[in-house]
């Protein structure tokens, strides 16, 4: 799972390089102790002063001058609901950014463990108050993005949970030998983590009344609490259950199952579902006519982001690991290597994750190392250092093997050489990872953009090019809550 294309939490690994904020403007500035960034026509930003309910809001209520919107221009919000927190990003029809913020979930205890759906719950309608309140009745459309495979087992009459959420990260290998049993070999759900695993899990070791009971995802049930239609998900987050997007239906080996009554229908991501509930409407002043549309999965709405939309376009993210999305004519599957493929209208969005990537550089470097040492590397230079940078014993993607060891010998005396040979390493693997795609059989890349914290060192994106022999650049925007909006702005085009 990709965990947000731009996480955070990890940006610190990589602090060279810092640039200005990638995005349709031209300067920015981040002004301390706030988080709420607003843009005006002349595509600077403003400061938004005002009361903030808890400390880690972005956001303010109150009413302000005007921020650049047009006169009678509508707003398409779009909500990213990652690993440790959720954004929000407020656009209108061209793409530009009115508003954006983030809140870090707090952590609501039951029977001493996190109880992850309230958390996401009040979340959610913080952000909610957070978007400044004179452009919520703007808003025209909302969508939202989770975290993929992350699984919710609610009652189909209320919607409340009745089994703890099952975390994007969870295994459970108790459900694998059943799930490899009824679906085809190498098979996305043939993996401890799948959604599929998690439903059978619970299947066979929860005795609640399984006859009312529904399977949602995270941005499933976070739309629900907005458009009151339970029962409803979309393909991307419907594919690691079993959902076939190309033949658009479960397919007849999962429907046979006694647990298929609790699957939800599937549209496609960013079609209207419903207009925003009555209530939510009143409480925060949205219009009468915000509607709410089907959303995705975090990794897909931050590819989207990026607006790579051409096949052999592709998204590197440089995060705590390596992860790779590449836009195919042809959809690609094969569990041994973790390789999946979403549907993107009619193309499909191949990808695979590496458990290499900044975090090896982060056990080895300080932050201020990685600056200075980065500064010397020349990139035009290849390095004769032959490493496979890994935390622990383990590897799946390019290469599928549980007890790959970490190779980093011999290390050099100079630590700019250790340094470059590591970058250039993992420069190599990204390459060989793009080569097996082809090999499977998908269209071949033609250009990367680049997201996640490495994406800011300049001197291991111009390493990446000579390596991969293709043009690389970072990615204009990284935020998948920007990709959320949209997907938010479709929906209104397709009604």
């Amino acid at each position: 799972m990709l965990a947000s294309v731009y996480n955070p939490a990890i940006s610190f690994l990589f602090p060279w390089s810092l640039s200005p904020k990638h995005g349709l403007f031209s300067s920015w500035k981040q002004f301390s102790g706030t988080g709420l960034f607003l843009y005006d026509n002349a595509n600077k930003l403003t400061k938004r002063r005002g009361p903030r309910p808890i400390p880690m809001a972005f956001g303010s209520n109150t009413d302000e001058a005007e921020v650049g919107v047009l006169l009678g221009e509508r707003l398409y919000l779009g909500m990213d609901f990652g690993t440790s927190g959720a954004r929000f990003a407020l656009i209108d029809k061209r793409g530009t950014i009115h508003a954006e913020g983030k809140r870090e979930y707090p952590h609501f205890m039951s029977e001493e463990k996190v109880d992850w759906a309230r958390s996401w719950k009040a979340t959610l309608f913080s952000l909610l108050e957070d978007i400044p309140s004179h452009l919520r009745k703007l808003v025209a459309s909302i969508s939202i993005d989770g975290t993929s495979a992350t699984t919710l087992i609610v009652d189909s009459n209320t919607g409340e949970p009745l089994w703890r959420p099952l975390l994007y990260n969870e295994s459970c290998p108790d459900a694998l030998p059943t799930v490899k049993s009824i679906a085809p070999p190498n098979h996305t759900v043939c993996s401890g983590s799948s959604t599929l695993c998690k439903l059978v899990s619970w299947w066979e070791n929860d005795d609640s009344n399984k006859k009312s009971a529904l399977l949602l995802h995270q941005a499933d049930w976070l739309l629900w609490l907005l458009h009151g239609k339970l029962g409803v998900s979309d393909y991307n987050n419907a594919l690691k259950v079993g959902y076939d997007p190309e033949l658009e239906s479960y397919p007849p080996w999962l429907l046979s199952q006694p647990y298929s009554q609790l699957l939800p229908s599937v549209r496609a991501p960013g079609t209207s579902i419903g207009h925003l509930k009555e209530d939510i409407r009143s409480d925060f002043g949205f219009p009468n006519d915000c509607v709410v549309c089907a959303g995705t999965t975090d990794s897909i709405a931050a590819f989207l982001a990026a607006r790579a939309t051409q096949p052999g376009k592709a998204v590197t993210s440089l995060g705590s690991t390596l992860a790779i999305k590449l836009l195919s004519t042809t959809r690609i599957e094969d569990a041994r290597f973790g390789v999946y493929s979403h549907r993107l209208d009619d193309k499909w969005l191949v990808g695979g994750a590496s458990n290499t990537g900044g975090a090896v550089l982060r056990q080895i470097f300080t932050d201020e190392q990685l600056v200075k040492l980065s500064e010397q590397i020349n990139p035009m230079e290849a390095s004769l250092l032959d490493y496979y940078p890994l935390q622990t014993i383990g590897e799946r993607f390019p290469v599928a093997d549980p007890n790959m060891a970490p190779r980093l010998d011999p290390r050099p005396e100079s630590e700019v050489k250790f340094l470059h040979g590591i970058l250039e390493s993992i420069a190599r693997i990204e390459a060989k990872a793009y080569s097996l795609l082809k090999d499977l059989g998908a269209t071949q890349v033609d250009e990367v953009f680049t997201a996640g914290g490495g994406a800011k060192n300049e001197k291991w994106t111009k390493i990446r090019e000579r390596v991969l022999g293709l043009p690389v650049s970072r990615a204009t925007q990284t935020e998948a809550a920007y990709g959320a909006a949209l997907l938010a702005l479709r929906g209104t085009d397709e009604k």
